[in-house]
């Protein structure tokens, strides 16, 4: 079995724990951030569409695939959005965790829709990932460190909406990437989410442009970090392991996004004895599940 997919998987993780802070340092509207993330990135994709003539497989692709591609694109931008919007109104711990809850639901779409059941040891890893992630959270899930003023009920559905839409959107490219190249993929499913969320930046009279010039580096800081590296990295994946095996890589996101933020000198948030205990175990439980996944080689 070639350990390719599982590094990239690892790269994916250091490029997704960079969102939380970056999120966390802009000041501007939820939508306006993930509008902006994905303008960038579909710049980006655009040279890798040309570099690699991958662009030509969208004569051969079906209205179905098309159709498909575009739910999944709608299905993450609706993720951003609720994510984004999440973390203004509750504490980010208990937003990261309960946003985190996506492998399970992915788990359960993949059983239904791919007939790609996860193992039992799949299972506990996946449980024992997501008890982790609620012992990071745990303090603010009691809403002790909530701001004053903010609506954590709202907050944490609207991560808990986030979970699910991303389980959509991972199901989706899992059933894709047989037959797309991965900048076909996302080239249709970033360009679906774009307009998606101009539409919504539009109906909710958000404003866009202009934005200041550091606003506009750390939009181009997730769109390098967590969208190429991150999702793009995930997408890629998929094409060689199932659905719920790359979506626990979200689950280190916590720990990476807690590193971070005690390094970045503007947010300096040290983190407690509750999220180093958590993080160890939800890496613990990634490790267990993903070296219990289904064995399959890479093409290439």
């Amino acid at each position: 079995m070639s350990s390719k997919p599982y590094w990239v998987l690892a790269f994916s993780l250091i490029g997704i724990a960079f969102a939380g802070p970056l999120v966390r340092l802009s000041s501007a509207d939820p939508v306006a951030i993930a509008v902006w993330r994905l303008g960038f990135s579909l710049l980006i994709v655009g040279v890798f569409l040309v570099a690699t003539g991958e662009w030509r497989a969208w004569k051969r692709i079906s209205s179905s695939e098309l159709a498909l591609a575009a739910v999944g694109g709608v299905s993450l931008a609706l993720h951003f959005w609720a994510w984004n919007a999440s973390i203004h109104l509750t504490t980010i711990a208990a937003s990261v965790t309960l946003v985190n809850l996506q492998p399970a639901v992915v788990a359960a779409i993949s059983a239904i829709a791919l007939r790609e059941a996860p193992t039992k040891r799949q299972i506990l890893g996946i449980a024992v990932a997501i008890a982790g992630a609620f012992i990071v959270a745990a303090p603010d899930l009691r809403g002790g460190l909530a701001p004053a003023g903010n609506q954590p009920l709202l907050g944490n559905l609207l991560a808990t909406s986030a979970a699910v839409t991303a389980a959509v959107y991972y199901t989706i490219g899992r059933r894709l990437r047989s037959s797309l190249g991965i900048w076909a993929y996302v080239g249709i499913v970033y360009s679906s989410a774009f307009v998606t969320l101009v539409a919504i930046a539009l109906s909710r009279g958000t404003v866009l442009a202009p934005q200041p010039p550091r606003e506009i580096a750390i939009f181009a800081g997730l769109a390098i970090g967590p969208m190429l590296l991150g999702h793009t990295g995930m997408n890629w994946a998929l094409k060689y392991l199932p659905a719920y095996v790359v979506n626990l890589t979200v689950l280190g996101e916590p720990v990476g996004a807690t590193l971070l933020g005690a390094l970045i000198p503007s947010i300096r948030q040290i983190p407690t004895v509750n999220t180093l205990v958590g993080g160890a175990i939800v890496l613990g439980g990634v490790l267990v599940a993903a070296w219990g996944g289904p064995r399959r080689t890479p093409n290439g």
